[in-house]
C-alpha cells in the first residue's frame, strides 16, 4: 500500500471513531484497529495521536478551501457568495464526521488543537471576507458592516446550519438549505442602508 493510500486510510478510520465518540478519548490502538494496520503504521506516518489529528485538520481544511476558491464567480459578487455557501453545504454533507469535529474543536475551550484551528479558521474566514468585501465595493452592504465579523458569523452559521441540516433535516434538499443562508445574505445586500 502506499504512503497516501495509508495515511488516507488513517484519515478515514480517525474520522469515523471521531464522529462517534470525539478525538479527546481516541487512542493509537483504536484508530490502527480501526484502519486495520499495525500500531507503529500511526506513529511511522505522524509520529503520534496528535500528529495524526493535526494533519487530518490541515488536511479537511485544505480541502474545504480550495472547494471555496474554485466556487468564485468573477462577475456577480453576490452569486460568488451564493457559490460559496453551496460549495460549503455540498462539502459538510459529503464530510459530515470531518464537519463535526471542526465544529467541536473549533469552540471548545482552548484545547490540543487550538494553534492549528487558529491558522486553519482564518484561512477559511479569509476567502469569506474576501467575497463580502467583494459585495461592499459594489455598494451592495450597508455601511458600517464589520467585514471580519461578518465573514466569522457567515463561517459559523454555515457550520452549524449545515450540521443542523444533516442530523435534523436531512429530508430538505441542499438548495433549500442554501437558499435560506442566502435569504438573510440577500436581505442585507438589498438594503444597503440597513445600517443607517
Amino acid at each position: 500500500m502506499s504512503p497516501k493510500a495509508t495515511k488516507q486510510k488513517l484519515f478515514d478510520a480517525t474520522l469515523k471513531l471521531a464522529s462517534s465518540r470525539g478525538l479527546v478519548g481516541l487512542t493509537v490502538d483504536d484508530i490502527a484497529a480501526e484502519a486495520g494496520v499495525a500500531k507503529g503504521t500511526v506513529y511511522y506516518n505522524f509520529g503520534s495521536k496528535d500528529g495524526l489529528v493535526d494533519a487530518l485538520l490541515r488536511y479537511g481544511v485544505g480541502m474545504l478551501a480550495d472547494r471555496l476558491l474554485a466556487a468564485r464567480i468573477e462577475h456577480d459578487p453576490v452569486g460568488s457568495l451564493e457559490s460559496l455557501v453551496d460549495s460549503a453545504l455540498g462539502f459538510i454533507a459529503e464530510y459530515r464526521g470531518f464537519s463535526q469535529i471542526l465544529v467541536s474543536e473549533l469552540w471548545r475551550t482552548p484545547g490540543q488543537w487550538h494553534e492549528t484551528l487558529t491558522l486553519l479558521r482564518e484561512e477559511i474566514i479569509s476567502i469569506v471576507k474576501e467575497q463580502l468585501q467583494r459585495i461592499a465595493d459594489a455598494g451592495q452592504l450597508p455601511a458600517g458592516v464589520r467585514i471580519p465579523t461578518a465573514a466569522a458569523g457567515l463561517f459559523g452559521t454555515l457550520l452549524v446550519v449545515a450540521l443542523d441540516w444533516q442530523t435534523f433535516q436531512p429530508q430538505r434538499t441542499r438548495a433549500e438549505v442554501r437558499d435560506s443562508v442566502m435569504l438573510l445574505v440577500r436581505g442585507v445586500a438589498a438594503n444597503p442602508t440597513l445600517g443607517e
